[in-house]
């Protein structure tokens, strides 16, 4: 088989298509043939060597698919060859066929889109950030950075169907904008002319918002943490900025206030078990209709140097795909 190894981290010329020897599933793993894999900023920092979990080369990058089964390990009793399925492989996704735990391997039935088996990752990380991070009351305020993302994209539309009241969103540009409102945001901002902060602080009559999910740290999160409500919840998963927010903390335990990290990777490596209810809330939510995936390109897996390319100049919206 083929897939994209990773020899050396650096630019995305990094990505190179090698013919590799084929898996073989251990006790408790299934082998998968993939159909359609995505690319997750993470993916892009792990390439370029500065992503959390720091990944030891040679290594195939990449956190979820979607498939067919192929062959089962030993003890695994819940799936079957010929199911179609999305997955987290640990060995990376971009691979004609991967290995990954029957934990971390959940059938999709045909309400289920490609993009949306495909897509694990970005549901998992919004369905958790504001249920299970956030805890969101029916009613509250939520404000979503880098809303024409993936996991932005989709929070949004996750937020309204919660039962959120208001939802505010920044995007980089009217196109972006446009496509938040589109996906139900009340209140959208272009963060490159406007000021988000003094914009959600108006709009709010200074009460702030109630809960924020923020992807971007630096500068970002020394402007929103100030706008959070009393009671608020600030939740971080990233900082795709490149540098990291920072805090005194009594801008913290005078109002009740929490800022709270969210990581759906460090819960795949320590607690694998706590992915599933979220996914399966999650899958409910595409299956009612309420939430989609939104299709930001697809390119062969062959080619993922220009997905990365794509990705990392903030040009495409939604979810790039690679094609197996």
């Amino acid at each position: 088989m083929h897939a994209i190894v990773v020899e050396a981290v650096g630019d995305p010329s990094v990505l190179q298509w090698k013919e590799v020897p084929d898996p073989k599933p251990g006790a408790g793993q299934v082998a998968i043939r993939v159909g359609l894999t995505s690319v997750n900023f993470a993916d892009i920092q792990q390439r370029r060597g500065t992503g959390a979990a720091v990944a030891k080369t040679p290594f195939t990058p990449g956190l979820d698919c979607m498939g067919t089964i192929v062959a089962l390990g030993e003890g695994v009793l819940n799936l079957r060859v010929g199911q179609r399925v999305s997955a987290s492989p640990d060995a990376g996704s971009y691979a004609e066929i991967v290995i990954a735990r029957d934990m971390l391997t959940f059938p999709v039935d045909g309400a289920i889109s490609d993009e949306a088996a495909a897509s694990a990752t970005v549901l998992v990380t919004a369905y958790n950030l504001l249920m299970m991070a956030a805890r969101l009351q029916q009613g509250e305020s939520v404000l979503i950075h880098a809303a024409a993302g993936g996991v932005g994209s989709t929070a949004v539309q996750m937020a309204k169907a919660l039962g959120a009241g208001k939802v505010f969103a920044t995007a980089g540009g009217a196109a972006k904008v446009k496509l938040a409102q589109k996906l139900g945001a009340d209140v959208a901002i272009d963060y490159l002319n406007d000021d988000f902060a003094r914009a959600i602080t108006e709009a709010t009559g200074g009460k702030g918002v109630d809960v924020v999910l923020d992807a971007v740290g630096g500068d970002v999160f020394a402007k929103g943490l100030p706008i959070l409500a009393n009671f608020g919840r600030y939740c971080v998963y990233g900082q795709s900025g490149g540098s990291p927010g920072s805090l005194t903390t009594d801008l913290l335990h005078r109002t009740n206030r929490a800022v709270l990290g969210y990581s759906s990777g460090h819960y795949r490596r320590n607690r694998p078990a706590a992915i599933k209810p979220g996914m399966e809330a999650a899958f409910q939510l595409v299956r009612d209709g309420k939430v989609r995936i939104l299709d930001g390109g697809r390119i062969p897996l062959r080619d993922a140097a220009k997905a990365h390319e794509l990705v990392e100049s903030r040009a495409s919206t939604g979810r790039v795909f690679l094609t197996v």
